[in-house]
């Protein structure tokens, strides 16, 4: 079988012999009061792949080349950029078999975890490279847009709430009853007489003289 091996839009000229990709499972085993063991099954965890490269640095007839990467040094450059890029890429492999059969395909989006570069004796002038790569799955936080719908009904008199006075008849309002001050007021609804003039001050287009309040009068209450 022949294969077409991409890192990123690199073709390896010389393929690897091996493509492991091991994909570990997250399962866990617990144990049950009555001393039963059972198997939690969770998703399979990210893809990791092993490659053992050997990069030519001589025109072998077997070495496909087809412009992506030059040389051995534009090879490392490129895996060093990869690494400090901190982007996913493209992990490919084509497989043709016999007679130029297609068989199935991998591509995996992918991270460069590990790369190690020795010069081995037994290749000789060509470079050894050995490369781990994991999965990427993208993730993000789920934004959820909510349309708040107000209720538009409006209540017939027989469903409208009585007056209630001394209460505040809608939010930030309220009814002047009998016998009441602003000091009376503020310490009633606010908690603290002494804020009987921010009341004085948010109604001075209706009340013109903070001692002088009449009951019926409707006032805006400080929030």
């Amino acid at each position: 079988m022949a294969y077409e091996v991409y890192l990123d839009d690199m073709l390896l000229p010389i393929p690897p012999q091996k493509i492991p990709i091991k994909y570990p499972g997250q399962n866990k085993t617990a144990n049950l009061i009555s001393g039963e063991e059972i198997n939690m099954l969770r998703p399979t965890g990210l893809a990791e792949i092993s490659l053992d490269i050997v990069f030519p640095q001589m025109d072998y007839p077997a070495a496909v080349w087809d412009g992506s990467v030059d040389d051995a040094e534009d090879f490392l450059d490129h895996l060093q950029e990869l690494k400090e890029s901190k982007v996913p890429f493209e992990f490919i492999v084509i497989r043709d078999g016999p007679g130029r059969l297609h068989s199935f395909d991998t591509n995996l989006d992918v991270t460069l975890e590990d790369y190690k570069v020795s010069d081995d004796v037994k290749e000789g002038f060509d470079l050894a490279v050995s490369i781990s790569l994991k999965e990427y799955r993208n993730y993000g936080t789920k934004i959820m847009n909510f349309t708040l719908i107000e209720d538009q009904s409006v209540p017939t008199a027989s469903e409208s709430e009585p007056e209630r006075k001394g209460q505040p008849d809608e939010v930030g309002a309220y009814t002047v009853e009998n016998g009441d001050n602003l000091c009376k007021i503020a310490k009633k609804l606010l908690g603290d007489s002494n804020r009987w003039q921010e009341l004085y001050d948010l109604n001075r287009d209706k009340i013109s003289n903070p001692n002088l309040i009449r009951p019926g009068q409707i006032l805006t209450i400080p929030t």
